[in-house]
């Protein structure tokens, strides 16, 4: 590691802890390249962290929520509203796998925080640590993910009519063209929600309700717009003029893909799948991605987003599930080994046992000195994928109690 580098940081990252010392120095001289194991024992140690991230919420106004992560400048961050939406999917698909009924009960507690939370126009807050703080299209799009999930799978009818007032929200703030330029990062609209956009779809074809459905195919018609022959998306960093991050670019392919199973709609499909070979031809041999791309799939960055990786394990994972590009499983199987090698499951230290760093190494510019908690989430379902060929969340869009 380049010495500038640690002297340039900010300053709230100083006085450096031994804890932080520790991570650093492992990564300066390959210590945090970690041995692999079956999925199960990864998986298991990517689950008991979430729970941790979860417990260190009770007794404060999160309880039931999960902690957005672990950093060094401020320690268990507050329950994440966006993120603790999706992880209510993973929690139920891990206790039908790992046989741990005990974690349906957690996932009840979040779809509990998240109710509480949902506002009368029907958003919810944007931001972690900020009950009824600014709402945000792409957060909003993410919660209702978990909401589907309580209906769905656990029978809740206030998750879907939560879900429903959600998506009404989200079209009543859509731009003629599709995007959303309102409760955006920047006011700028934004490819990467199309996995809110699949949430939306999703909900619609649940409930029956025709104006979402337009709403997320209007969305999903200007976001192919931004797709160039190379298959890489423009306007789908957090800022503009920016190359995006491997984390949004395995957004916006999900939710391309996702859509278009829903549909049958084959625009879409052909979108998510030049867009994802495009990156497995990118793809070092060790599994690694660089952490942002330009047009062309050119690299824009020396380090790697973790959390990137493990999402386009997912995209590969599901095209290979779907039959239309069954030679991706082996670019999903070389992701899933590279983010094994950067989890320490046998750390002493609760804090990274079991975690996923936002970077490797973990200076990178992607959720720099953290453990955020969706990096451990997409981890956790691209192993369930692997191990039992499933989709997470269930592709489904009927009640399970129905089936």
């Amino acid at each position: 590691m380049n010495p500038s580098i640690l002297l340039a940081l900010p300053f709230r990252y100083k006085p450096w802890r031994p804890r932080h010392l520790r991570l650093i120095t492992g990564d300066v001289v390959g210590m945090s390249r970690q041995p692999e194991h079956d999925h199960k024992t990864h998986l298991e140690a990517a689950i008991d962290w979430l729970c941790r991230a979860q417990d260190v919420c009770d007794g404060g106004p999160d309880a039931g929520g999960v902690a957005a992560g672990w950093s060094f400048e401020d320690g268990w961050l507050p329950g994440y509203p966006e993120t603790t939406g999706y992880i209510i999917e993973t929690f139920l698909a891990a206790a039908e796998i790992l046989q741990r009924p005990e974690l349906v009960q957690r996932a009840q507690r979040m779809i509990d925080w998240e109710l509480s939370l949902q506002q009368d126009d029907g958003a919810f807050p944007g931001h972690f640590g900020e009950r009824g703080s600014h709402p945000v299209i792409f957060n909003t799009g993410q919660i209702m993910h978990g909401m589907l999930a309580g209906y769905l799978q656990l029978g809740r009818q206030a998750c879907l009519e939560a879900a429903v007032k959600a998506g009404e929200w989200l079209v009543r703030h859509q731009e003629e063209d599709g995007s959303w330029r309102h409760y955006e990062h920047n006011g700028v609209p934004h490819v990467y929600n199309t996995r809110g956009t699949w949430a939306l779809l999703k909900t619609a074809l649940v409930a029956g309700d025709e104006a979402l459905k337009q709403g997320a195919i209007k969305h999903l018609d200007w976001a192919l717009s931004q797709q160039t022959p190379s298959g890489w998306y423009a306007t789908n960093a957090f800022t503009l003029n920016r190359s995006p991050f491997t984390h949004t670019i395995a957004y916006a392919i999900r939710g391309f893909l996702e859509s278009g199973l829903l549909l049958g709609e084959e625009r879409y499909l052909r979108s998510a799948l030049k867009a994802a070979k495009g990156m497995a031809k990118v793809q070092r041999e060790d599994g690694w991605l660089a952490g942002t791309y330009g047009d062309g799939w050119e690299p824009t960055a020396s380090y790697c987003c973790i959390t990137g990786v493990a999402q386009m394990s997912l995209n590969w994972l599901r095209l290979a599930q779907d039959g239309a590009a069954p030679e991706l499983r082996q670019a999903a199987q070389k992701a899933i080994g590279y983010v094994k090698r950067t989890q320490r499951i046998n750390a002493a230290d609760e804090v990274v046992r079991g975690g996923i760093a936002g970077s490797a190494p973990i200076w990178g510019d992607y959720s720099r000195f953290e453990y955020p908690n969706w990096a451990a989430k997409f981890f956790a379902d691209a192993l369930m994928m692997d191990m039992a060929d499933i989709a997470v969340p269930p592709a489904s869009i009927q009640r399970a109690t129905d089936v």
